[in-house]
């Protein structure tokens, strides 16, 4: 995974192959529209004010692809939010130049907002992934990757001479992966949040239904095997959510909220005006941080392919993370109809 995804001249997405949307290989939330990130500005909004309204707030992004989703949340901020939009500042995490280039020519319009750099460095807001860490290198403890001939094959540690059994085109099904890489990464954002929030958005399981599963896809199908069209396709790994979140509690980080991708949204949305309708009554549209959902047929259909449950809607769960933050009596507005977390994630 690590090769075939990120090897800096030939990997799936370092080299710019991977591409999103209806032309692409597969869609993700940003690719159905602008709306998505409008609805994530008033969660940041959000946060913003629980830190007191500080005169800086940085929105750490990491897997930016080519920065559609830095632009909705700029543009609707600074709309919407003006107030936020000031202390705004937007942080991209992106080693890859061909990548980098791609982004700020997105985001020409707001260069005085956004940085860049290589790594995680500290930071005071909130640390923003989406579909990040299902795409980090799996290890599958008893099993490698070797050759039968010139073929990659899956084979055992104990195998000598390597040698592919007939028909495996995925790994043992007894094997349960474990996904280091996306633990390693937690410890690095955590030694650098300062003050501040963690959202994870990505597909998983949680309890006793977590069951691996590598996903493999290309022009919109799935292939049957990691070792077809290498270095163009997507490969995948669900995400156990109760192993992330038990780390994050390892890094004295606090489990501020988790559920499924239609309730967070829903309960961003209940929360758009002062009377906490999911519409804002005509005149508060100004002190809201939400675009008017429902006013166009497209934003209808973008609303519907996030929240329904046979789309976008229970296919991803969204994972919160606090630092040095009063929990204070109420959850994230995202998280207002979420299931209690320590219930949700075994912990």
């Amino acid at each position: 995974m690590e090769q075939a995804l990120y090897h800096p001249e030939h990997g799936y997405y370092s080299s710019g192959q991977c591409a999103i949307g209806r032309r692409g290989d597969y869609f993700t939330n940003v690719s159905v529209g602008p709306l998505f990130g409008r609805l994530l500005t008033a969660q940041f909004a959000e946060m913003w004010e629980r830190l007191g309204e500080t005169e800086s707030f940085v929105i750490v992004e990491q897997g930016a692809h080519h920065g559609d989703f830095a632009r909705d949340v700029l543009e609707s901020a600074g709309k919407y939010r003006p107030d936020f939009f000031t202390a705004l500042r937007y942080r991209i995490v992106e080693p890859f130049p061909i990548l980098q280039a791609r982004q700020s020519q997105t985001l020409q319009s707001f260069r005085e907002k956004v940085e860049w750099r290589e790594a995680i460095e500290p930071f005071a807001g909130v640390h923003l992934s989406n579909e990040l860490l299902d795409a980090m290198p799996v290890d599958l403890r008893d099993t490698l990757v070797g050759l039968d001939g010139d073929d990659f094959a899956f084979v055992p540690k104990t195998a000598a001479p390597l040698a592919k059994p007939s028909g495996v085109s995925q790994p043992p099904s007894e094997e349960r992966p474990c996904n280091q890489a996306a633990l390693d990464w937690l410890d690095t954002v955590s030694r650098n949040l300062r003050r501040g929030y963690v959202l994870i958005i990505d597909y998983g399981f949680a309890r006793d239904e977590f069951h691996e599963s590598i996903q493999v896809r290309a022009q919109h199908r799935y292939l049957d095997s990691p070792f077809e069209r290498i270095g163009h396709a997507d490969i995948t790994m669900h995400v156990d959510w109760i192993s992330i979140a038990r780390r994050a509690q390892a890094n004295d980080l606090d489990v501020a909220g988790f559920t499924d991708q239609h309730h967070f949204l829903t309960g961003i949305i209940s929360g758009a005006g002062r009377s906490g309708s999911p519409e804002p009554p005509a005149g508060e549209w100004e002190q809201s941080s939400l675009p008017e959902i429902g006013k166009s047929p497209k934003m209808k259909r973008e609303l519907q392919t996030l929240l329904h449950p046979e789309m976008l809607g229970r296919s991803f769960q969204v994972l919160a993370l606090a630092k040095n933050v009063d929990p204070g009596e109420l959850p994230l507005t995202g998280f207002k109809f979420a299931r209690e977390p320590s219930s949700a994630l075994d912990l």
